[in-house]
């Protein structure tokens, strides 16, 4: 069974709502899931997990958060060579700028990719969103 761990940062609670939805997909396909704000996680557990999906929705002028979940993947980044990793977050204006900048330093990392584009959400995520999330947690396993 692999492990996958999802670690996720949100203020609204919609983000939050998106890594919920991928962790019941990827408990549906067989996973081992952990899910845990990025307050909670450390580089170290994020590591030992299979796969990983990464959470953060855009902030500012389109930026992943700064207090918390930047340091973070800044630490992870390093470390992602060979690990298959899916990004997703929800945004409330813009283009969508912030996921393929973050798509593209996690390549660039060495990272595969599980969903190429990443996966983002307009505020709420609604059903189709929602499925959308647990389709991506699916393909996770």
């Amino acid at each position: 069974m692999s492990k996958t761990g999802i670690i996720y940062w949100s203020s609204t609670g919609n983000t939050e709502a998106m890594a919920q939805a991928v962790a019941e997909g990827a408990r549906a396909a067989g996973a081992d899931v952990t899910i845990m704000e990025v307050a909670d996680a450390s580089v170290e557990e994020a590591l030992t997990c299979d796969v990983l999906a990464l959470g953060c929705p855009a902030m500012g002028d389109e930026e992943l958060e700064e207090g918390e979940f930047e340091p973070f993947f800044a630490d992870l980044e390093g470390q992602l060579s060979g690990k298959r990793v899916a990004l997703f977050g929800s945004y409330d204006w813009g283009e969508g700028d912030w996921m393929r900048t973050w798509c593209g330093r996690t390549k660039d990392a060495g990272a595969l990719l599980v969903q190429e584009e990443g996966l983002i959400v307009n505020n709420t995520p609604d059903e189709e969103g929602l499925e959308a999330c647990r389709e991506l947690g699916r393909k996770l396993v």
